[in-house]
């Protein structure tokens, strides 16, 4: 947790920099930038600080050893299907279902189907045909 920890502070310090900075050259009078890069800045800490807070309870993970190898956090991945061509279809249905809340409801409605089909087809995909288990 150490890494993850000082990542989210050096984003804090950076964010809180470019702040003061984008305030300073906009004389304080654009508030839109300078408020969204202070509310970055207090995300970044208060991830940072879970982090740090979580990381004092638990022990040290391999990946916190500057000495660890690659090795020392090998495991099961899980199943990564090769074949599959649901994923697409589960994609692309997905980007028009929220395509249509840009456009209008009437393509959610015609998407929504589609959704589900595709969703239903990528649960089931092993229970039946050539690559059933």
């Amino acid at each position: 947790m150490k890494v993850e920890f000082k990542l989210f502070s050096l984003l804090f310090a950076f964010s809180a920099i470019m702040g003061i900075i984008y305030g300073v050259f906009t004389k304080w009078e654009e508030p839109v930038g300078t408020v969204a890069l202070f509310l970055t800045a207090g995300l970044c800490i208060m991830i940072g600080g879970f982090l740090w807070w979580t990381g004092r309870k638990i022990d040290l993970r391999p990946d916190d050893d500057p000495l660890g190898e690659i090795s020392d956090i090998e495991g099961d991945y899980g199943f990564f299907s090769p074949h599959s061509w649901w994923p697409l279809f589960l994609g692309a249905s997905g980007a028009l279902m929220f395509l249509g809340l840009a456009v209008g409801w009437w393509l959610v409605m015609l998407a929504v189907p589609f959704v589900a089909v595709s969703a239903i087809g990528w649960v089931f995909e092993y229970f039946h045909g050539e690559h059933s288990i």
